[in-house]
């Protein structure tokens, strides 16, 4: 388990442009679709406002002077409104939320592609369920962006229609719009802040608490087993407790500037209506007019609504905007260099004065066609060298080459098309026990489905693969065999089991270098005998490198490798390193 802290407000200040760009594109991706529902909520918007001007028409052309034509008239160019604005408001909202959810789609397909890219390097740093929460909750927020705009638009579009229609019933009326709105915009702006702020930290410690909650549900079976529950529940108390002081404060902050601005808009209002009540006393426009006054007055308190919406969306947008760009931006952990393997990789390995992590000055040569087992006492050397060997980071000094390419001259998908390390902790996804074994295998799956035969439909490597791990049995005791669904993360399965069907994909895979990580932790030691003779014969004629301290899997390698200190310090046969090594043999044999 991984207990990293984020740093408050972490994404703002790392975010470089690169990572704002592709968000920008996200969001003005959608432009066409935010155009049209602009013009549409623009339309609701200019109806809405026209209401109360064509009421206070007709008081004065029908209801004063008691002509019907001219009542009917107008109650039918009132409908029309009605109408329109209805129409308008649908269609503009089914614009808006679809522009909304495409940008947030395309946001989570970039995530994604960044998450999943061959260099790494967007994990540095943050829980799985802190991506998962940026990849969801922020990438919707931002999307949200695209569906305020519309609205943004025809608030505007509104105060504009009655601004001209207060001018041309009084032009104080209208002049006290058109000049006390920019500030009011401002004000609003400026209320936002803390809002934008706090809903970043929000969403930082929200992700946070997401992520040590996936992080204690995927090793729980290890807490009990060590009786850590009492601890990993503090830790998530803890975690919860941040999450729901940011969130609180953020909510404290939402009331305060949806307050502040309820009270800068209603003063607003108050003071148009106070004017054109005045006004009406004085003379200077009619009842009707005092009417259509007075109705704007009230109707502007819907733009002004929609402006205060639109503004906490903005602000929530780009806290989060902010952290998608930080995960677009992040650095790749390798390069990606343009060299090239020959065309048949033999499988030659050779590290050259590797110093990475609890590596130290490592020099190795791993012959091609040979099964080779690799001693590392040390957890973190063994780690490192999986790192290295799958180029998931480079080696701060020497360098590794497979068949004389310096892997740190090849692209990372090309390296692990040739170098298949199988991780000790290695997760089964959800599905049936067939597709995980043949995840890695093209054309696998088709030979199944074209086969109502599960054991028929096997090829001949699938099923050798199976064989060899072991994991024949592991189907065999399933009730529907190797159709039958594993749960995510293969939780579903026992340990052992899990074990042997992540060793029987590794093998099906069959790349020209293997390397797995002590694959027979959770199984018995007759069954561990077994898959390490198969694993020998299927391997036969291929580079394999069995990093593990297991005699039985050892026994069965053409030679040994010790790294003790970080550094090699033996080779050998089993048998000899036995004898010959008290190192390797406390290693091994306790």
């Amino acid at each position: 388990m991984r207990a990293e802290e984020p740093a408050e407000g972490a994404g703002g200040s790392a975010a470089s442009w690169t990572g704002r760009r592709v968000v920008l594109r996200a969001v003005s991706g959608q432009r066409r679709l935010i155009t049209g529902a602009s013009v549409l909520a623009a339309s609701h918007q200019a109806c809405e406002a026209l209401v109360p001007v064509v009421i206070g028409v007709l008081i004065d052309e029908a209801v004063s002077t008691g002509s019907v034509a001219a009542l009917v008239r107008w109650l039918v160019i009132l409908a029309v409104l009605f109408t329109v604005l209805s129409y308008s408001y649908r269609f503009a909202a089914r614009g808006a939320e679809r522009a909304s959810e495409q940008a947030a789609h395309r946001l989570r397909i970039e995530l994604g592609e960044r998450v999943l890219d061959p260099q790494g390097g967007a994990e540095a740093g943050r829980l799985p369920g802190a991506l998962v929460n940026i990849a969801t909750e922020d990438a919707k927020r931002v999307g949200r962006v695209n569906g305020a705009v519309p609205f943004g638009v025809a608030g505007v579009a509104g105060l504009l229609v009655s601004a001209v229609a207060l001018l041309v019933i009084s032009t104080p009326l209208g002049l006290l719009v058109l000049l006390g709105t920019p500030p009011l915009l401002w004000l609003a702006h400026v209320i936002g802040r803390p809002l934008e702020r706090r809903s970043g930290v929000e969403q930082e410690r929200a992700a946070h608490a997401s992520g040590t909650a996936a992080d204690l549900v995927s090793g729980l079976r290890v807490l009990k087993g060590i009786g850590a529950e009492n601890a990993a529940v503090t830790r998530y108390r803890e975690a919860s407790r941040n999450s729901l002081a940011a969130t609180l404060r953020a909510t404290r902050a939402q009331a305060g500037h949806d307050g502040a601005l309820f009270a800068l808009t209603g003063g607003f209002i108050a003071l148009v209506a106070l004017v054109g009540g005045h006004l009406a006393i004085g003379g200077s426009i009619s009842i009707g007019d005092l009417v259509a006054a007075v109705g704007l007055a009230q109707f502007l308190l819907g733009p002004f609504q929609i402006f205060s919406w639109v503004n906490g969306m903005l602000a929530q947008g780009r806290a989060s905007a902010e952290r998608v760009a930080s995960v677009l931006a992040a650095p790749p952990a390798v390069a990606a260099g343009d060299g090239r393997l020959p065309q048949e990789v033999t499988g030659r390995l050779r590290l050259k004065g590797v110093t990475h992590g609890a590596l130290h000055d490592v020099d190795l040569d791993i012959a091609p066609g040979r099964l080779t087992g690799v001693v590392a006492p040390d957890p973190a050397a063994a780690a490192a060298l999986l790192e290295c060997l799958g180029r998931d980071a480079d080696p701060a000094t020497g360098s590794i080459e497979l068949d004389g390419v310096e892997l740190s001259g090849l692209h990372p998908s090309d390296v692990r098309a040739a170098i298949l390390v199988a991780a000790h902790d290695a997760d089964l996804f959800e599905g049936t026990l067939w597709e995980n074994v043949t995840a890695a295998v093209s054309g696998a799956a088709e030979e199944k489905a074209e086969d109502t035969d599960p054991s028929a439909a096997m090829s001949a490597g699938v099923g050798r693969a199976l064989t060899a791990a072991a994991a024949d049995e592991v189907a065999s005791t399933l009730p529907h065999g190797v159709d039958t669904t594993i749960t995510e993360r293969g939780r579903s399965l026992s340990g052992g089991q899990r074990q042997r069907v992540a060793l029987a994909r590794a093998l099906a895979a069959d790349p020209p270098v293997l390397v797995v990580h002590d694959p027979t932790t959770a199984v018995d030691a007759v069954t561990e005998s077994r898959v390490a003779s198969e694993i020998a014969e299927v391997r036969r004629g291929r580079t394999t490198v069995l990093v593990t301290t297991s005699p039985a899997l050892l026994a069965a390698t053409d030679r040994v490798v010790v790294i003790d200190g970080g550094t090699v310090t033996a080779a050998g046969t089993h048998t000899e390193l036995l004898h010959t090594d008290p190192a390797y043999r406390s290693a091994v044999l306790t």
